[in-house]
């Protein structure tokens, strides 16, 4: 007897008398998620094993039944985690298969696990339960990440570089501030993970096909031997919603947004033009043809990564938008794109908190570029306000003359002489020269949340706290 046909008549078997013959190949190939779906081997022992316990203390199965299926179901654990475990198309998914190995492990007993549930509840469990962990991936890896930065932000607290608005000169900052900006989004980015997690802290088991069942089954024990909060409470919903997967989808893509922006600014920062940062050997490579060359390629790649992750998100929204209640086979299309997304995200994640932890910061460069591009022009413009009592329109037109002067000069605004000046505004005195230089820019941003060094230490503080 072929392989082949043994595989076409264990699947006979699983399915019972409705069906005289296997599915063709083609059949076969598009039914089949076993190839992919084999991930939540642990989540569906996990499932199959709160579910046999149940049924045991509900007095449904004997508690005899109940342990040969816990003990076989371990068994089945330890030869997958071995490479040990046959998986086979012709089973379809995780949970026949695993199904029908207890069956070959501990014979009648294994056909008793599937009493009160269905495939349909069992797989909303499984893909559940590894979406949640994948959230705790997340928020520990962004816990990780937003510790790096600010510690980076702490060392970089009075280093001034220049702010950027179309990505020209604006005002001067601190590299220490322009890192807590991302300490921020990051931490948005958690909370995010964090409420998602909590909304899909319930539990499907139980719900069954769709309309719940018949037997006397425990629903809120299930739910707390695997960690729910509680049963979802409408059976219906339980074996329809995917809204978990999509949850986690859309804040892995705001995350790897704000992941890309980083990467595209490290990308910018070490280019020759710039020199404000270098990366190590660990996140460059080399050019096969140019030797002077560092390639910042692992920025780069996490740059793409927002590419792969927001795909994953429309695919997965276009899959369920028009589903009408409950299960419908469209929803074995749910996993492969979580699956990849989650890759994607958990791996760009670690590379940036090695990145920024690891990055040379060139604070005189940074410096020479907040000094050019007369960065301070606003800081003119507020003591005309502040100094000589002119509305903010005139200052900004005086301030707009001494550019133009200063540029046809070939200066910056600190190098006109006050005789320049006073020719363009007699109230202008000495005084002005105090709020020219970047230093005295970005000291005088006392505002919450400016980037004055103070405020950034002050800001560092309270995130230490958090972090603790």
């Amino acid at each position: 007897m072929t392989d082949a046909t043994k595989d076409t008549q264990a699947s006979n078997a699983m399915w019972g008398g409705r069906f005289a013959a296997g599915p063709d190949a083609i059949m076969e190939a598009i039914n089949a998620s076993i190839g992919y779906d084999q991930r939540l081997y642990a989540q569906d022992i996990r499932g199959s094993r709160a579910h046999a316990a149940m049924l045991a203390a509900q007095g449904i199965i004997s508690d005899k039944d109940a342990q040969a299926i816990g003990e076989g179901l371990i068994t089945v654990l330890s030869e997958i985690e071995a490479g040990d475990f046959p998986f086979s198309t012709a089973l379809e998914d995780i949970h026949m298969n695993v199904e029908a190995r207890l069956k070959d492990l501990i014979g009648e007993p294994a056909g008793r696990l599937h009493t009160a549930r269905s495939r349909n509840d069992q797989v909303a469990t499984d893909f559940r339960l590894w979406v949640r962990e994948q959230c705790d991936a997340a928020i520990t890896s962004l816990d990780a990440l937003i510790r790096v930065a600010v510690t980076r932000a702490e060392e970089g607290a009075d280093w001034v570089m220049p702010g950027f608005t179309h990505l020209q000169t604006a005002q001067p900052v601190t590299f220490g501030h322009h890192m807590m900006a991302y300490v921020e989004m990051f931490a948005r980015d958690k909370s995010r993970f964090e409420d998602a997690r909590k909304r899909m802290n319930e539990c499907p088991l139980g719900a069954a096909a769709l309309a719940g069942t018949g037997f006397n089954i425990d629903r809120h024990a299930t739910a707390a031997s695997l960690g729910f909060d509680r049963p979802m409470a409408n059976s219906l919903d339980a074996v329809s919603d995917r809204d978990f997967a999509l949850e986690f989808l859309s804040a892995s893509t705001i995350c790897a947004v704000h992941l890309s922006r980083l990467a595209e600014e490290l990308v910018i920062w070490s280019s020759a033009q710039f020199r404000f940062v270098s990366m190590s050997d660990k996140w460059s490579t080399g050019s096969s043809i140019m030797p002077q060359k560092r390639n910042p390629d692992a920025a780069e790649l996490i740059r793409a990564k927002i590419g792969r992750i927001l795909g994953a998100s429309v695919a997965l929204f276009t899959v369920m938008k028009g589903l009408p209640l409950a299960y419908s086979k469209d929803m074995q299309e749910d996993k492969e794109q979580v699956f990849d997304a989650a890759d994607n995200l958990m791996l760009a994640l670690a590379a940036m908190a090695g990145m920024i932890g690891d990055l040379t910061v060139h604070q005189a460069n940074l410096e020479a570029a907040a000094s050019a591009g007369f960065s301070t022009a606003t800081d003119l413009a507020d003591w005309l306000v502040r100094e000589a009592g002119l509305p903010f329109r005139d200052a900004h037109h005086v301030t707009g003359s001494l550019v133009a002067m200063a540029e046809d000069a070939g200066c910056d605004l600190p190098d006109l002489t006050l005789e320049q000046m006073q020719s363009v505004n007699p109230a202008i005195t000495k005084d002005v020269f105090g709020v020219l230089g970047v230093h005295n820019s970005v000291a005088s941003r006392m505002s919450y949340g400016g980037t004055a060094p103070e405020q950034v230490r002050a800001q560092v503080a309270r995130w230490k706290e958090i972090l603790g």
